[in-house]
């Protein structure tokens, strides 16, 4: 099922996601719709706030991105695509001190990008659908979008990361999206 999506300036992308403690069918549905409702718009990753839910809870699937991905869990390499799509459960990160610039859209602000610092790399510690825990290490294009969906968990939007100059540029095209007059993207259907 389609959700709907949250846009800029409501309340609930300002709130840190409630951890999740039921490992249930009903999680295992929500994340289901998640994907699709990701797929939809577009997106490569969703907060449960993103869909007016205070959880915990993102998906990402950077499978059909051309930019570059790596993965390590056990400290060996994996592919990407084969982990896909992620399932980010009540997730802590660890961050390397290497930053780069990330050029981000986020499907809750329609239009905008932004570039955002991230760190080159990031350690995560994740559950799985049936509630265990596991370990890996991102980088590239996937290390970016965990730490986008990551700070939607924690109630931090990529616009946080602009000085006021900056917001101040973009003020119009906020506007825009809180008026809602911003077009979203979505996948053609058959």
């Amino acid at each position: 099922m389609i959700l709907k999506l949250v846009l800029y300036d409501n309340p609930i992308l300002r709130k840190k996601g409630m951890p999740i403690d039921s490992f249930d069918d009903r999680l295992k549905r929500l994340v289901q719709d998640m994907l699709e409702t990701m797929a939809y718009y577009k997106g490569v990753g969703l907060a449960a706030q993103q869909v007016g839910l205070n959880l915990q809870l993102a998906v990402i699937d950077v499978s059909g991105s051309k930019l570059s991905s790596s993965l390590l869990i056990g400290g060996k390499p994996a592919m990407v695509e084969e982990h896909m799509p992620l399932f980010l459960i009540n997730p802590t990160l660890s961050y390397t001190q290497s930053k780069e610039i990330s050029n981000e859209g986020c499907l809750s602000f329609p239009g905008l990008r932004i570039d955002v610092p991230r760190s080159k790399r990031v350690k995560v510690k994740t559950f799985d659908l049936e509630g265990r825990p596991w370990y890996f290490e991102a980088g590239g294009f996937l290390s970016v979008a965990i730490q986008h969906e990551f700070d939607h968990l924690q109630g931090k939007l990529f616009i946080d990361y602009l000085s006021a100059e900056q917001k101040k540029a973009i003020k119009e095209e906020l506007e825009k999206i809180k008026r809602g007059e911003a077009i979203l993207s979505v996948k053609e259907t058959d």
